[in-house]
């Protein structure tokens, strides 16, 4: 199936992505894209979308979120002719690191990335699955700006408008936000 209008896009998506209710806690509606990843043209199709949005050549690194986020963020990187840089969880990096601490729908975390991943100057897109309340997303930003490198965007396969992510975006000023599909 090829894709044309972001309209079809969106009910490409919405149509691979599965709700898990109650997970990882009660309450929380778990936004399962294994079903969309398991579907190569769907997949490659998503990744195009990314690369489209900001063009290849326009960013030097991808910076892609733990763990679905690394699943989206590689493909997107080799697509652009950019660089692939992991965001971890606090822990799993072999080198000195750099650490911003969030919070978000069900409880509070730190990432990390390691010290010299990005250069003053470098151009990044950050790049995850869900945008949800936004803490994730902005503790990124915040290290790709310690570091001294550019955000040039935010871009997420699916936003929960619901939960505001976007607004506490917005708040740190010339982030610029895309979801491939929104909902609620």
């Amino acid at each position: 199936m090829t894709v044309d209008r972001a309209a079809d896009l969106g009910a490409l998506i919405a149509a691979r992505v599965r709700d898990v209710p109650d997970y990882p806690q009660p309450g929380v509606v778990f936004k399962d894209i294994t079903p969309l990843l398991a579907d190569a043209g769907a997949f490659g199709q998503v990744v195009g979308a990314v690369v489209a949005q900001y063009g290849a050549g326009a960013v030097d690194k991808v910076a892609g979120i733990e763990a679905r986020g690394f699943i989206l963020g590689a493909p997107v990187a080799d697509r652009a002719g950019a660089g692939f840089v992991p965001v971890r969880k606090a822990g799993k990096l072999p080198s000195q690191v750099i650490a911003a601490s969030y919070d978000l729908e069900y409880g509070s975390a730190t990432i990390e990335v390691h010290a010299d991943a990005f250069t003053p100057g470098e151009r990044v897109l950050i790049v995850d699955d869900v945008l949800a309340t936004g803490g994730t997303a902005r503790a990124a930003v915040e290290l790709v700006r310690r570091a001294g490198a550019t955000v040039v965007g935010v871009s997420v396969l699916l936003e929960l408008a619901f939960l505001h992510g976007r607004e506490r975006l917005d708040a740190l000023g010339g982030v610029e936000t895309r979801a491939l599909l929104t909902v609620g």
